[in-house]
């Protein structure tokens, strides 16, 4: 079974090699790696050349990376990784495994975790393990290609919440499984003044997913799993402060950028 690896990118010189080089230093032996430029203007296309089978360039934004990059691969498996992701080097072995084992599943979701400096990133760490587990959180990344083909792929029109609704319209047509390995994200160093940003800009994609999801998505806000293990919080009460002061950020920025596309849509 080959797997094949997509991976979206612009502008990621930081992360991008580590990120490539966990893909290559999968134990399965049949992996494909394609990365999908949009326009870098630092080394990335570099460093991609050096890993992947092929360098893409597409756009406009990750969703249509994404289409692309399914369409050019070959696996009979297709995973989307973020370019500031690190793979566990059994994660494709286990893909083949669950897909093999049980025919009925067409979707898998593969547990993540985090890292990063400083105070913010450690309470990002904390959310992340609380978050592992919860349907109402987790997006599967691995598809057989017939499921995603069948699928018509990733929604272009959401550049936010394109998980969310791909797992929405995954959960309609097959079984989502999972695998036990993790994927390691890397936040780097977490600003609050560049989380705000962020959080505004996709803001625009969250009320246009709202709206095509009006009767599951408050769900998806509602992030229950900070609270089903009130353990975890107490026993790190600088750390659960700090994460309180994070997604209290984001919140704002979603709402502002929620404003925004109300105001440009009059």
């Amino acid at each position: 079974m080959r797997i094949s690896f997509v991976v979206p990118t612009y502008n990621s010189a930081r992360t991008l090699d580590a990120c490539l080089a966990s893909l290559r230093g999968q134990t399965h032996p049949d992996v494909e790696v394609l990365v999908v430029d949009n326009g870098s203007t630092d080394s990335t296309p570099v460093i991609a050349a050096r890993h992947a089978d092929q360098v893409l360039q597409w756009g406009p934004e990750r969703s249509a990376q994404r289409n692309r990059g399914t369409a050019c691969s070959t696996g009979d498996v297709v995973v989307y990784i973020d370019s500031d992701m690190v793979l566990e080097p059994h994660i494709a072995g286990q893909i083949e495994a669950e897909f093999t084992a049980n025919p009925e599943t067409g979707a898998l979701v593969i547990p993540e975790r985090s890292f990063g400096e400083g105070f913010l990133a450690r309470c990002r760490e904390l959310e992340k393990r609380l978050y592992v587990g919860d349907d109402a959180v987790e997006s599967p990344r691995a598809f057989r290609r017939r499921v995603i083909e069948l699928l018509g792929g990733w929604n272009e029109r959401l550049t936010a919440a394109e998980d969310w609704d791909l797992a929405d319209r995954t959960r309609g047509v097959t079984r989502i499984g999972r695998i036990a390995a993790y994927i390691w994200h890397d936040e780097g160093r977490i600003q609050l003044r560049s989380t705000f940003a962020k959080k505004r800009y996709y803001g625009r994609w969250i009320d246009e997913y709202v709206r095509m999801h009006a009767d599951t998505s408050g769900r998806k806000f509602a992030r229950t799993a900070l609270f089903r293990k009130p353990g975890s919080l107490l026993r790190h009460p600088a750390l659960t402060a700090g994460l309180a002061t994070l997604k209290m950020t984001e919140a704002a920025g979603l709402m502002l950028g929620i404003r925004d596309s109300r105001v440009a849509a009059r």
